[in-house]
């Protein structure tokens, strides 16, 4: 497995250079950013807003190292403007791109809620990620094993998988392979390291 837990052997698109940590990997482990015309930099979860792209590693800790020794404008090469929320609105656009992405699963019948259909789908071996929330019952997670070569994800709320899954909360959830699946996995692992402490409750199980 390479950074962000994402496959080492995946090769679909060219490198960039971290300007924090200085290290070369695809683009899905890292974060885009842009310079506004007023010089604010923002970040560019989706990869397509026009201008100069700056690459950071999705780690908080590199997003912090870049703001805290100028290294945006280096990678402007001008003079920029960094907002004090910046790893607040990176955490947010993650969030809304995960959760895009798992309801358009859902919507293909790739994906399904709730325990008794993720333990049915986890049986069948249809499931290729098991998603729980952070914020569930560690008792009840602890019953339901991540698939044999497959993922985990469990750093989502139970209120941002019920918006995925379009109910009020959400527990548990599940991905069959193929599809967004893959983008599901990435957009998450990079959701998973800037997302302080993994969301700051629980313990991710598998």
């Amino acid at each position: 497995m390479g950074r962000g837990g994402a496959p080492k052997d995946r090769n679909d698109g060219p490198e960039r250079k971290c300007i924090a940590t200085g290290d070369v990997q695809p683009k899905f482990g890292l974060i885009r950013f842009v310079a506004g015309p007023d010089g604010k930099i923002f970040p560019d979860i989706l990869g397509k807003l026009p201008g100069r792209g700056i690459y950071v590693a999705a780690e908080r800790d590199a997003i912090e190292k870049a703001v805290k020794k100028g290294l945006f404008a280096r990678g402007a090469k001008k003079p920029v403007k960094v907002p004090d929320d910046l790893l607040a609105e990176i955490e947010r656009q993650l969030v809304r791109r995960v959760v895009e992405l798992i309801s358009l699963q859902r919507k293909a019948g790739k994906a399904v809620a709730g325990y008794e259909k993720v333990k049915s789908w986890l049986q069948m071996e249809e499931a290729e990620v098991l998603i729980q929330a952070v914020d569930g019952s560690g008792r009840g997670k602890s019953k339901l094993s991540t698939p044999h070569y497959g993922h985990y994800i469990g750093w989502l709320t139970a209120d941002e998988l019920g918006l995925a899954f379009g109910r009020q909360t959400v527990i548990h959830g599940a991905l069959a392979s193929g599809g967004l699946t893959q983008r599901v996995v990435e957009e998450a692992n990079r959701l998973k390291g800037v997302r302080k402490n993994e969301g700051g409750k629980g313990h991710p199980k598998g």
